[in-house]
């Protein structure tokens, strides 16, 4: 008699203490905070992108060994004291320096100014060490150098996280993972967003989805805290960005190396004439030279639908716009800049980058929303209300408060 055969078994999913959606400033920040507060369980980060970083994060090329482009925040902030106590880590051991570049701006007849209060420029400037991805490099070799074989750092990147399942009941609670496939991804005793992303209807304008994972997930669960939280990341409004990515070659970037800035930024009167609100210059290694230009909010509003053919929406959920469009929105931003500086850009390879929610508006996510303990969920990041509020260090901020308060439920 011969043995019917038997399907073959889905391995178990794999099961972590905490698994934290995003490898921001505000993730990775988190998973070195509960490292230094004396916390030892598995943490699994699951990023959409290409690596850790987020806005704080370097494009870079497999092609072009030389090239790095920081392509959302050149540098970042702290205003308030005293300073985040990751900084100190970060800088002692070479993550992190001063930032020394000039900074200037743009008046609305073309004129270079001082440099204006624009909430991203005052208090202590920091950079990353060569790139500004070594801010979250450095926060992860943090928690790295804290951990053991038993309680690892796991980094899941290009991971689109779609659907989040609640299941069970008080201590046997495990959230569930899963991708576009509805594949598992992995199971956690304690779920945190870093980001909004999947709280936010923005999702489904970005992915077309037919709902918002967490609000499925919290209107299963039933449990106020957290169906409150939800509501109120859902409502939170955010300026977005369409950033121009400029690779100039060595001959077109000697003019633009010439000039005495690094940042400039534009007045309100000059971004009301070009649609620009900042630019970076940054030298590259071989004489050639990045330049992103950041378009202002309403420029980005025009041009809400369009996004990068090279964006991580794009690459995983083949989210691409028309070509015709994304061609529209570069001749715009690079006609702008032309504009504004009268500057070369012959011969530049040109890229697009939009941040759906660039900038975050007050007053964001109160901190007693930020730990729903019925439900094992936690929120950090530059969303959380607080000081550094909508910048680096408010995401620094929020994931050091929520170490604080998740080390004693962990």
């Amino acid at each position: 008699m011969v043995a019917a055969l038997m399907p073959p078994l889905s391995p178990p999913p794999r099961s972590v203490d905490l698994a934290v959606i995003g490898s921001g400033v505000a993730g990775c920040a988190l998973a070195a905070a509960l490292r230094l507060d004396g916390w030892r369980g598995a943490i699994t980060l699951l990023e959409i992108g290409r690596g850790p970083g987020g806005r704080c994060a370097t494009r870079r090329s497999r092609r072009d060994p030389d090239l790095q482009i920081d392509h959302g925040a050149p540098f970042f902030n702290v205003s308030s004291s005293p300073a985040p106590r990751l900084i100190a880590p970060l800088s002692e051991s070479g993550w992190i320096k001063p930032f020394s570049g000039a900074i200037r701006s743009l008046d609305g007849e073309g004129q270079i100014a001082d440099p204006i209060g624009d909430g991203f420029s005052d208090g202590d400037l920091w950079c990353g060490h060569g790139s500004m991805e070594e801010l979250c490099r450095g926060l992860l070799a943090i928690a790295t150098e804290a951990s053991d074989a038993n309680a690892p750092i796991e980094l899941q990147s290009s991971t689109l996280v779609r659907h989040l399942e609640a299941c069970g009941q008080g201590s046997s609670l495990r959230w569930r993972l899963r991708n576009n496939a509805a594949e598992i991804l992995c199971e956690a005793r304690w779920l945190v967003l870093s980001g909004s992303l999947l709280a936010h209807p923005r999702c489904q304008t970005v992915f077309g989805w037919d709902a918002v994972p967490l609000q499925v997930a919290a209107e299963q669960r039933g449990e106020p805290q957290l169906l409150e939280a939800q509501r109120t990341l859902a409502g939170i409004s955010a300026q977005a960005s369409s950033n121009l990515l400029l690779t100039l070659p060595a001959d077109t970037a000697q003019p633009w190396l010439q000039q005495p800035w690094r940042i400039l930024q534009f007045q309100e009167s000059a971004q009301q004439r070009w649609g620009l609100r900042r630019i970076s210059l940054q030298p590259l290694a071989d004489g050639r030279a990045a330049v992103v230009a950041e378009s202002d909010p309403s420029f980005a509003l025009q041009h809400r639908g369009v996004y990068g053919s090279q964006s991580s929406a794009a690459q995983l959920l083949g989210a691409r716009p028309p070509a015709d469009a994304e061609e529209a929105v570069l001749n715009a931003l690079e006609q702008a800049l032309h504009g504004a500086l009268a500057l070369p850009t012959g011969g530049a390879d040109r890229q697009l980058m939009r941040w759906g929610a660039a900038f975050p508006i007050a007053p964001g996510l109160p901190e007693e929303l930020t730990l729903c303990g019925a439900s094992a969920v936690g929120f950090c990041g530059d969303a959380i209300a607080g000081a550094g509020f909508g910048r680096v260090e408010g995401a620094l901020r929020s994931a050091e408060a929520l170490s604080a308060q998740l080390k004693e439920r962990l």
